[in-house]
């Protein structure tokens, strides 16, 4: 327990087990983004408040095509939704100038940002540049689903109705009038990218699995609120005649409109399986075809990349219940994508990647897909333990503990008054709550997993 941080790192990196340095690792993460993302300031950009320069990489700016999302993949799950605020309020100062760059690029209602922002309200693509990766219009949607993803957590209506909702709203009305309605009948983003990989297309899965994730928010927001059933019907009708995922002759889960993906490919973006992770319309539970598809995918591209790529793969693994292959991506993120003080590296050093790391490892213990799911993706390695105080949606805390690879006992606290659906081990539960009241779950394999206490 003495040894320094850079021995333990070496020591793991030639295969020593180290469990210290891997919940060191996960709260670092925490600490990285309580320090660097407070109610009141700027959101932590590309290398946090960690910068000692003029300037730096890529300016030390906003990167919107997943390196801001994922600093904000561990706020809510790991018990800091205070953190997300200022992500929220800098998304805020986006809507004016993203109006603006909506209607005159795109002819278009509604707010969008681009793959550049900063603090002056830039929203437009980058000029002069490749648009084969500085074209990304989604970007601006992906943003908008966090502000409903935080909703989602803390259940505070009060945000929603004065704050959030607007700019989910906004959001789903720009990519509604960014689709081309074609003849058939359905709807396609034209024209449409893979962020930083491959053509210009007529409906790249990426910017399809954006679409669906905000009309679905912008869906269910206008429900909890009672309002605007006219937009609402419209963002049902676009939803459900979307151009369809699609797969592919390798059995992967398409990237483009076309059959073109090339399974030697080891590109670090993965941005086709945004319906996976950190979206919600690809999952081994709802879409189990897709979720088949998808690990194809992930197989073709490799264990490897750089940092911040293997955090986002941990995570994707983690949510198609792979908890072997998710903990072979979190060694490989320690080993090759982290440095000696454990700050991740592109290279050079790019926080994203810690986020995405203690993202990845709770969503190993915990994920949710419109219900609560114990320990979906528990490695081997990890046969004993446990964890307090982690988030689930609804906002719900749950401490769990494990033993011999099999949960033993869980207790939800319920700080909504939400009604709380559970599974594990092929067990589902359902049960009203009461704010502010715990509830214990039991699991033995004789009775399955049960309530014994409230």
């Amino acid at each position: 327990s003495n040894l320094p941080t850079a021995q333990r790192l070496k020591n793991y990196r030639n295969g020593q087990p180290d469990y210290y340095l891997e919940k060191l690792y996960y709260q670092f993460g925490r600490y990285l983004l309580i320090a660097s993302s407070r109610p009141g300031n700027m959101p932590a950009n590309l290398q946090g408040i960690w910068h000692n320069n003029i300037d730096g990489p890529w300016r030390v700016d906003y990167h919107n095509n997943i390196n801001i999302q994922m600093n904000y993949w561990p706020a809510c799950s790991t018990n800091l939704d205070e953190c997300m605020l200022p992500l929220i309020d800098f998304i805020r100062t986006l809507v004016k100038p993203g109006e603006k760059t909506a209607q005159s690029y795109f002819g278009a209602r509604g707010w969008t940002a681009s793959i550049s922002a900063n603090i002056f309200g830039f929203t437009t693509p980058l000029e002069s540049q490749d648009m084969s990766w500085n074209f990304n219009p989604m970007a601006g949607p992906w943003l908008a689903t966090h502000v409903w993803e935080y909703y989602d957590y803390t259940k505070d209506l009060k945000f929603l109705k004065e704050t959030g909702y607007e700019l989910i709203k906004s959001s789903a009305n720009f990519t509604v009038d960014y689709l081309w309605h074609k003849p058939d009948g359905t709807y396609t983003a034209a024209p449409s990218t893979s962020p930083e990989h491959g053509p210009i297309d007529q409906g790249a899965t990426f910017v399809h699995a954006v679409v669906r994730e905000i009309l679905l928010d912008a869906i269910q927001a206008s429900k909890e609120l009672g309002i605007d059933k006219k937009e609402r019907k419209q963002w049902e009708h676009v939803l459900a005649n979307l151009v369809p995922y699609k797969i592919g002759r390798y059995g992967q889960l398409l990237e483009w409109s076309t059959d073109i993906d090339d399974p030697k490919d080891e590109h670090r973006h993965v941005n086709h399986l945004f319906g996976l992770h950190p979206g919600h319309t690809v999952s081994p539970i709802t879409t189990p075809e897709l979720a088949e598809a998808a690990k194809v995918v992930l197989v073709h591209r490799g264990d490897g990349a750089t940092g911040w790529s293997m955090g986002w793969k941990l995570n994707q693994w983690a949510r198609l219940q792979d908890g072997n292959h998710a903990y072979t991506l979190f060694g490989n993120l320690l080993k090759n994508g982290t440095v000696d003080n454990l700050w991740d590296t592109h290279p050079p050093f790019q926080i994203d990647g810690n986020f995405g790391g203690t993202a990845g490892i709770t969503e190993m213990l915990q994920s949710h897909m419109g219900f609560i799911q114990l320990l979906p993706a528990l490695p081997d390695a990890w046969k004993d333990g446990s964890i307090q105080g982690v988030c689930a949606k609804g906002n719900f805390e749950i401490d769990m503990i494990w033993k011999d690879g099999l949960l033993q006992e869980a207790t939800l606290l319920s700080k909504a008054g939400e009604n709380c659906t559970v599974k594990y081990a092929g067990k589902t539960i359902s049960f009203k709550t009461a704010k502010g009241r715990s509830y214990q779950l039991k699991y033995d394999k004789e009775n399955g997993l049960t309530q014994i206490r409230q």
